[in-house]
């Protein structure tokens, strides 16, 4: 029996990226639906628990992707509604690669050094993968802080992040180079989850600063965002200090993602959300 990947996506066009992935991952078929709400996505949800016997539904499962996370996670509550026991399939949430990639980060951040009691700081970390890893090491048990150029922002993902997953983390405004080299002054830990191609420290803010063990950056388009390191760091030292680099866990972050699209197809029970894809992080890291 054909294993059935169904992608739902709340952009207009399904990503070409997650759709190779899932390929690669062992769906023999990949079928992608855009424009996705929770309005519309009903009569597909139920297409794909009504099809098939009960020890066939797990070669179904649905993918669920995008570019925006908020919508993506209200696209599964909606699609989770539409289950029932005996009729229900496999789901992944990976909205704009931000579970698979804040959870390879921090998986490879958390196998260099233990989290718990550190201080974390989230440079640029109100978009989606800065949000789920400031979570994900807060659930390590680190004291972790978003920085932003508006503390409004700052404080909106503080909030999001405290209602979806019950973490206290501190909001902190900084909007330059000073601003964010003093956000880092005493960090343990530092992740930098800025827009493509925008520097966020310069190498003199950080190389020298004593109480840093850990520092990645997400960003792969040069400039670098954390000015002194390099896209293919593996867990280098520099300065003292282990360094990630996006390329160099983005190796984890690709089988990540392969492997959770093969676990999907197990049976038809799961929920892959940031919870359960980072404790395969782990396992895999």
């Amino acid at each position: 029996m054909k294993k059935l990947l169904f992608q739902f996506d709340t952009d207009a066009h399904p990503s070409v990226f997650d759709t190779v992935v899932a390929y690669d991952g062992g769906a023999d078929h990949v079928i992608g639906h855009g424009n996705l709400t929770p309005d519309n996505v009903g009569a597909l949800v139920d297409g794909t628990i009504f099809t098939r016997a009960p020890n066939d539904k797990k070669n179904t499962a649905i993918f669920i992707g995008g570019s925006n996370m908020a919508a993506g996670q209200k696209l599964l509550a909606a699609v989770q509604k539409h289950f029932f026991p005996g009729f229900q399939v496999s789901v992944m949430l990976d909205s704009n690669g931000s579970n698979t990639t804040a959870a390879a980060a921090v998986a490879k951040l958390a196998g260099s050094a233990p989290l718990a009691g550190k201080k974390a700081v989230v440079l640029a970390g109100t978009g989606p993968v800065g949000q789920r890893a400031a979570a994900m090491m807060a659930l390590e048990g680190a004291e972790v802080s978003i920085t932003s150029r508006h503390i409004f922002n700052a404080e909106k993902a503080c909030f999001a992040m405290k209602q979806r997953f019950d973490v206290d983390i501190t909001p902190l405004e900084a909007g330059d180079y000073d601003s964010r080299a003093a956000a880092i002054a005493d960090a343990n830990v530092v992740l930098a989850t800025g827009a493509a191609g925008v520097e966020l420290l310069k190498p003199e803010h950080w190389q020298n600063n004593p109480h840093l063990q850990l520092l990645a950056d997400a960003n792969a388009t040069p400039p670098v965002g954390i000015g002194g390191t390099n896209v293919m760091d593996k867990g280098q030292e520099r300065h003292g200090k282990i360094v990630w680099g996006a390329i160099g866990f983005g190796a984890l972050k690709l089988a990540l993602h392969r492997a959770c699209i093969a676990k999907l197809f197990e049976d038809n029970k799961q929920v892959f959300d940031a919870e359960i894809i980072f404790a395969l992080a782990k396992e895999m890291a």
